[in-house]
């Protein structure tokens, strides 16, 4: 098998494997790479539609990275109550995901209260904590996995959002321990170990 065959499967096996992400950016990342990788093969065998064809798909796909990594104008939160059906239903839906990232979730408490997280105008997750004065106790924070990427943690915590949890009266924001997975997220939102065996994150 020579180089240029190589160099062609090689493309098809990250077209492929870009239609098995379940995060989008992760599927525009992949998909960039082996449109990429195809332009290359199709000047290797001087096929100028393959060429063609895959510029655009890789041009595409920037076009769509810049808007999902860009300024998080399409994001938001809004309250919702604790026993909502909508709410209920959701957890419901997307309860073996949710017990994958958060095993400790066992329900949704009487006294919490709950954020429905927007994307593009739809529901994308939800963050669940308890109030105790100043500090917002989390028992879930969950976002769906199509948008995982999409910095809806980082608008919650560190961006605009914060404005969602200081006119709830919350400054200072607390996540028990977690998986490994689960403790990048935190890092990569701005949550720092408290000394307490916790995560706590300060709003600006």
């Amino acid at each position: 098998m020579g180089t240029t065959e190589l160099i062609g499967y090689l493309a098809s096996a990250l077209i492929v494997a870009s239609l098995a992400m379940t995060s989008v950016v992760k599927l525009r990342v992949i998909s960039f790479i082996g449109s990429v990788v195809y332009v290359a093969y199709g000047v290797m065998i001087h096929s100028w539609p393959i060429v063609l064809t895959n510029a655009i798909i890789a041009g595409l796909n920037v076009w769509n990275l810049r808007r999902e990594l860009g300024r998080p104008r399409d994001l938001g939160a809004v309250t919702i109550s604790p026993d909502a059906p909508f709410l209920a239903d959701f957890i419901a839906s997307h309860r073996q995901d949710i017990a994958r990232i958060q095993p400790t979730f066992s329900g949704v408490p009487v006294d919490a209260t709950a954020l429905l997280l927007i994307r593009d105008g739809l529901p994308a997750g939800a963050v669940i904590g308890q109030r105790e004065g100043d500090e917002f106790q989390l028992v879930l924070d969950y976002v769906m996995a199509p948008y995982r990427d999409s910095r809806l943690g980082q608008w919650l915590y560190q961006g605009d959002g914060q404005k969602v949890l200081h006119d709830l009266g919350v400054r200072r924001v607390l996540a028990d321990q977690a998986p490994d997975f689960h403790r990048s997220y935190l890092e990569r939102v701005g949550f720092v170990p408290d000394g307490q065996g916790r995560w706590a994150k300060e709003l600006d």
